[in-house]
């Protein structure tokens, strides 16, 4: 009531919404750091508010323009948390896509894959022989892996996402480099022609393509160009005749890279600015065969894990590429990548949860049968925690695989920042879910023979490719803040009409003035989760509140030097990931508590103890954002870490002095 009494002048709205000049400029900063520090990842969004957009200007102008003519807002959780806002729709209830149709075929494909990785394929030989076992090759080609999600009347299976992602943990669960070899080659190999290709290009590859005849590979990566992948130096340039481009550069670390003739391949190709009327290399994505001539390859990669997998360079020499390989356009080939990458990640999550599903039952087999000091170690409390924990994750990870596979095969179109969380929690999950069990069968796991140690080398890697962790948590934190950057401008405009604008600036004042006194500012779960998950629910609603309060202020904080902040954007990241945790395991427990599933109970208490734990870890975070003593802590940290980049090495002397 005193809200709605007040006269709403500019001076009052501003200081009460604590918008500042320093704001300015912000959003669309952010948007460039997305692009260059972390291009290869950054969304759709933020290349549609560049001034000099990385790829597709024509693609980015008309995106602006319709942003322009008709605002819509995000349907995405993992948006809308980081203006302190719950955005619903998109996480409750718990997805359930499939139709009795799809049900029934996915559960007749389950049984045989499974019997066949169980009986026929081989992990330990395919690692020791450094290949898939021709054999074992030859069953997969056979069953139709290499084509699960190619549409049936192309030769493929036609499985949706939810689908792909059920088998995809079975193979994650017995082999990862039996995985990377057929993800290589659907999940990325040929995933573009999926998603960009025209009808031709559809139904000249995708028939050999999915039944494993010919095999595809996805090359980026260069010897300079990381994860900043504007930076490639491969060019393709286009011939006087209009009809082709020619192709040359050498790409690394490409799976399938030696086994393949199918090549999706990035590179830069000059076209002629518009604006400036200069000459001006964009990323083309193009499909190359090797039957075109001058594509080789390099000898197999000694590598730590995934030895299974074929790893190879690969190079292109004054490579004839027709035009009618240019995949998607001209100059468009890094929004290509993107979504390529962006599509493919909930598979990663998928796998992993299958590998924690293997070595967890591994350690559960081996705490019931050992005994240690009279009783059996299952009964110790350290070794309960430990087996709690790695439920906890394996729970977590599963929840967010098909959360988001459900989410896509709705139509959604917005799941990047949700699918770049699943793989950074994935791929650490399960390297820490391995690490324990391996601590629980004690002596027994280190050796080989226990096949623990094969799975933790051949989980180093997912934290590596298809984005650094390193990098995905920039990705993550910087296209959150430039959504909440959105929100605030969208204030800043409505502050010149605030008698226009007075329902939604007083409500914005009181919602701020609310969390400043420590009070609800009216956000709930409530009809969206379980009643007996309430107490979660309120701790996950307390967790969003706090976390788009502290994001808010950091912006106003910080202004566009946000973008410069790694150590903050690190540990806004973090909370981002406990956040979107939290909201899936809710949603899954809920569902099973609402069907009365025999395991409602079990699931209760490990989403429970999840978003306890994880409500603590994100009020830890949040209060740190805050304290000076975090900004002296980074500081130190830079000094530590410059200090050794001058000496080359450890600064402190050896405590004997020699």
């Amino acid at each position: 009531m005193l809200l709605s009494k007040m006269s709403l002048t500019p001076a009052f709205c501003n200081a009460a919404l604590r918008l500042t000049p320093a704001f300015q400029g912000t959003q669309k900063q952010i948007a460039v750091v997305a692009s260059q520090n972390a291009r290869l990842y950054a969304t759709q969004t933020a290349e549609a508010v560049l001034d000099k957009p990385v790829s597709g200007s024509a693609t980015a102008t008309k995106v602006v323009a319709e942003k322009k003519a008709a605002p819509v807002e995000s349907q995405s959780f993992a948006v809308s948390m980081f203006k302190g806002q719950i955005a619903t729709s998109q996480v409750f209830p718990f997805p359930s896509v499939m139709n009795e149709e799809q049900t029934q075929f996915l559960q007749e494909l389950v049984g045989p894959v499974s019997k066949f990785f169980d009986e026929v394929n081989d992990p330990a030989k395919n690692d020791a022989l450094e290949k898939v076992e021709d054999h074992t090759m030859e069953g997969l080609k056979e069953m139709g892996a290499f084509g699960l999600q190619v549409p049936a009347d192309l030769g493929g299976l036609g499985l949706c996402n939810t689908q792909y992602a059920r088998l995809v943990e079975v193979v994650g669960m017995h082999d990862l480099g039996v995985g990377i070899t057929l993800g290589a080659h659907q999940s990325i190999g040929f995933k573009g022609i999926l998603l960009f290709g025209n009808p031709a290009q559809k139904e000249k590859y995708l028939p050999k393509l999915a039944t494993g005849e010919t095999i595809a590979a996805f090359c980026l990566t260069e010897p300079a160009s990381g994860s900043d992948a504007a930076s490639i130096k491969t060019v393709a340039t286009l011939s006087e005749c209009g009809t082709y481009f020619t192709l040359s550069g050498g790409k690394i670390w490409i799976s399938n890279g030696g086994l393949a003739e199918i090549f999706t391949v990035f590179a830069k190709t000059p076209m002629l600015d518009e604006k400036t009327g200069k000459m001006k290399d964009k990323i083309t994505a193009f499909i190359v065969e090797r039957s075109f001539g001058g594509v080789t390859h390099g000898p197999p990669e000694k590598k730590m894990g995934i030895k299974a997998s074929n790893t190879a360079e690969v190079y292109f020499e004054n490579v004839k590429v027709p035009l009618d390989c240019v995949l998607g356009e001209v100059g468009g080939g890094f929004k290509v990548a993107m979504n390529i990458l962006n599509n493919g990640r909930f598979g990663m999550a998928a796998a992993l949860s299958g590998t924690m599903k293997g070595v967890i039952a591994k350690a559960v087999d081996h705490a019931v049968n050992r005994t240690q000091f009279g009783s059996k170690i299952h009964t110790f409390g350290a070794i309960q925690e430990k087996i709690a924990r790695m439920a906890m994750m394996h729970y977590v990870t599963e929840s967010m695989a098909y959360m988001i596979s459900g989410n896509m095969d709705s139509g959604s179109k917005e799941f990047q920042i949700e699918a770049a969380i699943s793989k950074i929690f994935a791929s650490e999950a399960a390297w820490t879910v391995t690490d324990e069990c391996i601590q629980v069968m004690g002596g027994m796991g280190f050796m080989k023979d226990s096949g623990v140690e094969r799975v933790m080398r051949d989980l180093r890697i997912f934290r590596i490719f298809e984005g650094t962790n390193d990098i995905l948590r920039l990705f993550v934190a910087l296209n959150g803040f430039q959504s909440a950057g959105m929100h605030l401008k969208s204030l800043q405009k409505a502050l010149k009409n605030p008698l226009g604008n007075a329902g939604l600036l007083a409500s914005e004042a009181s919602k701020r003035a609310k969390r400043r006194a420590g009070l609800g500012t009216g956000l709930t779960l409530e009809g969206s989760v379980h009643p007996q998950l309430s107490q979660s629910a309120d701790l996950t609603v307390q967790a969003i509140e706090q976390f788009g309060a502290t994001v808010e202020d950091l912006l106003l904080k910080h202004g566009k030097k946000i973008i410069d902040e790694q150590f903050v954007l690190k540990r806004v990241a973090d909370s981002a990931i406990d956040l979107y945790a939290m909201v899936v395991v809710l949603s899954r427990a809920s569902r099973s508590l609402s069907q009365g599933n025999p395991t409602a109970q079990h699931e209760k208490v490990l989403c429970e103890t999840w978003c306890f734990e994880a409500h603590d870890r994100i009020m830890q975070s949040v209060k740190a954002l805050k304290s000076s003593s975090s900004t002296q802590m980074y500081k130190n940290l830079r000094a530590i870490s410059a200090a050794l980049v001058e000496n080359g090495a450890v600064v402190a002397p050896h405590p004997l002095g020699f």
